[in-house]
């Protein structure tokens, strides 16, 4: 039986698994999905090892930058990314692996919020990690100005959140958080902006989907604001990454 597989932490909150388990159920496909806690990213090596039949895995946070230096090729979009958070294994009859890394969390930000942008075209976006690329690139491609907001800002179009001002909460009409602030377990938690400055005018995106109203945006709905948390967004690329999966499976032959 072929395995897939989500690697991060934490992972317990991720419906991945079920997800895919299910598209395999019903596509009579002989194959199982599991989830994979890693404290490290240094424990990848020993995860492929136990695991000979893998061929392919899902990365979530914290390690969609992290993920690079273990990969063997980089398609085009996540090497200018540098996220990745779908990779395809490849098994040589000689026992070798190839391991080729994906970026699907890009095209589903941009399918899931492209309906609901209006006219709204500047965006804050909370977070600079592997997600925060995926965002940006999407937002770039929809041409939407982006301004990113890090706890340890090291660009030019980086601030810290000391720095927002209500200025800036009026000027950038969309709010997204790609940090894992808010997250189950920690649901009482929320990213610290100033949420009073928060007009009905405002869109706030989370791509936390567990819980499904974060505190993030309850804060925001309380103002008035449009709110949209990352379920479709988590679908959408599924089905990107299925796609991917697929193709890497009909190359090799049915299972």
């Amino acid at each position: 039986m072929r395995e897939y597989a989500l690697i991060g932490h934490p992972v317990g909150h991720s419906k991945s698994q079920e997800f895919f388990n299910e598209k395999f159920l019903a596509e009579g496909i002989d194959a199982r999905y599991i989830t994979a806690d890693l404290a490290s990213i240094k424990e990848l090596k020993a995860f492929l090892s136990a695991h000979p039949n893998l061929h392919g895995f899902n990365v979530t946070s914290p390690y969609k930058q992290a993920i690079l230096p273990y990969l063997d090729e980089v398609e085009s979009e996540a090497s200018l990314l540098g996220a990745v958070n779908t990779v395809v294994v490849q098994n040589s009859r000689w026992g070798k692996r190839k391991l080729i890394g994906y970026n699907t969390d890009l095209e589903g930000f941009r399918q899931s919020i492209a309906p609901v942008l209006g006219g709204r075209r500047r965006a804050l976006i909370l977070g600079s990690g592997g997600a925060s690329c995926a965002v940006q690139r999407a937002f770039k491609k929809l041409g939407v100005a982006t301004l990113v907001v890090s706890r340890a800002p090291q660009s030019p179009y980086a601030i810290s959140y000391s720095d927002i001002t209500p200025e800036a909460i009026r000027e950038y009409k969309i709010i997204v958080n790609c940090t894992p602030v808010g997250m189950t377990p920690n649901v009482q938690e929320a990213p610290p902006i100033p949420y009073q400055e928060i007009t009905p005018e405002h869109l706030c995106y989370d791509l936390i989907y567990s819980p499904d109203r974060t505190r993030f945006l309850q804060l925001a709905q309380a103002q008035g604001a449009s709110i949209k948390n990352g379920i479709d967004m988590l679908f959408l690329q599924a089905h990107e990454n299925w796609k991917i999966w697929q193709a890497a499976r009909l190359e090799k032959g049915s299972m």
